[in-house]
């Protein structure tokens, strides 16, 4: 089974369940990285908040490294489910 394929995540329930959590650990990263970088641009208007503003700027990009490394880790926990399936299939033989 190959990493980044529709049919890993549609193997079963449990393959569903693992892909949406994932998916709202994404989207939950996604709106912190968003959010980090919106009030850290609004900051950066007044000067005495440059300091809080570079904190944000930093958290929202920590945040958007974040979004690949749980795709890939959600991609890698499909394929090793499959691998599973895959020897209690060969078990039953």
């Amino acid at each position: 089974m190959r990493l980044f394929t529709h049919e890993a995540r549609q193997r079963s329930d449990e393959t569903r369940r693992v892909y949406a959590a994932y998916e709202v650990a994404h989207t939950l990263a996604d709106f912190i990285a968003a959010i980090s970088f919106l009030i850290g641009s609004i900051l950066f208007l007044w000067p005495a908040y440059e300091v809080q503003a570079v904190w944000l700027f930093i958290i929202g990009s920590v945040f958007f490294c974040l979004k690949p490394s749980l795709r890939l880790a959600r991609e890698v926990q499909l394929w090793r489910m499959g691998q599973i399936d895959q020897l209690a299939e060969r078990a039953k033989e």
